[in-house]
């Protein structure tokens, strides 16, 4: 337990700072999107994991030789009302504060849910009053603006894709038809449920750079995974002209009665829909995707795929290994 704690504490510093620090400044994200998303959740759950069962591994390790073992012998303290001198101060002071900051977790993810869901319900209230069906597009609604505004709005049954006038006045219909596939695939691949995780992430620990790093590396292979689905429909030259005219054209600002809805964090925009040169997180996100359309790099070999496919199992294998099973290292 002594040793597997302070290993669980080296692994939960390596995933909090270099390893989101190296794995954001990489480029072969660009290549294998979903390869690289799947290694941004290992990195989060299995940083998570190792932080919460250091300091508990490491609490309990007075009253066993395994987290099982310890838990026990700790319940049963709890339970027959004995005193915790068998532990020290600091032992007890390790184990609450694992216990608070999984509670600290858990509910800034529940608070985090509850917070998108009444956003999307407010947004769902102002579109009644601001928006129209799409003629020929179901599940489709237009606003009247002048902003190239693209976005889709989760909800299951009643998901919806959302666009301006003013976009539509943009494109040609292959255009049009691009940039609703790539809406509609956030919608079919539950993009939202990996950005209220990470913004959850975010919140919860706002005082971790790489939190911020990983919220925005996952807005962005988001936006690709939406474009690789797109080409499937549309040639390549089509995306990126809709991509270029749109983030070329667009307004500088939303008016206030839409700002706070084309804000929301439930919402996923199409990252065009500001100007690439307006220095906002949209614009960022646009100039890679339109380098990775315009100068596509090779996909990664399978020895480079399987090593990061690797990389991100045993993120997930390595910590519930040294939380129940200790006595492994001797």
């Amino acid at each position: 337990m002594f040793w597997a704690s302070y290993l669980l504490a080296a692994l939960a510093i390596i995933l909090a700072w270099p390893a989101p620090i190296a794995l954001s400044r990489a480029d072969w994200p660009a290549r294998a999107p979903f390869t690289a998303m799947l290694l941004w959740q290992s990195i989060a759950l299995a940083g998570g994991l190792s932080m919460i069962g250091a300091m508990l591994v490491w609490g309990l390790e007075p009253l066993g030789d395994n987290l099982v073992q310890a838990s026990a012998a700790f319940l049963d303290i709890l339970l027959d009302d004995r005193s915790a001198e068998s532990l020290g101060v600091i032992h007890v002071f390790a184990i609450s504060a694992a216990i608070l900051l999984f509670g600290h977790l858990v509910f800034t993810l529940a608070l985090t849910f509850v917070r998108i869901h009444r956003q999307r319900r407010r947004h769902r209230d102002m579109l009644t009053l601001l928006s129209s069906p799409a003629v020929g597009q179901p599940a489709t609604l237009v606003i009247r603006h002048p902003t190239p505004v693209a976005y889709c709005l989760p909800g299951g049954a009643r998901s919806v894709t959302v666009m301006s006038d003013g976009l539509m006045d943009l494109l040609s219909q292959a255009e049009l038809d691009a940039v609703l596939t790539h809406e509609h695939a956030h919608l079919h691949q539950r993009h939202h449920l990996l950005l209220w995780a990470f913004a959850a992430w975010r919140s919860a620990l706002p005082w971790l750079p790489t939190s911020r790093l990983a919220q925005q590396a996952v807005s962005e292979l988001i936006e690709m995974l939406a474009d690789d689905e797109a080409l499937r429909h549309v040639d390549e030259s089509t995306l990126v002209r809709a991509i270029a005219i749109v983030g070329a054209g667009a307004a500088p600002s939303a008016p206030d009665a839409l700002d706070d809805a084309l804000a929301d964090e439930s919402g996923i925009r199409l990252t065009t829909a500001r100007a690439v040169s307006g220095g906002t997180a949209d614009g960022a996100s646009t100039v890679p995707r339109l380098r990775r359309l315009l100068t596509p790099l090779p996909p990664l070999s399978r020895m480079q795929q399987g090593l990061a496919l690797s990389s991100a199992g045993l993120l997930l294998v390595v910590p519930p290994l040294l939380l129940v099973a200790p006595e492994l290292l001797g």
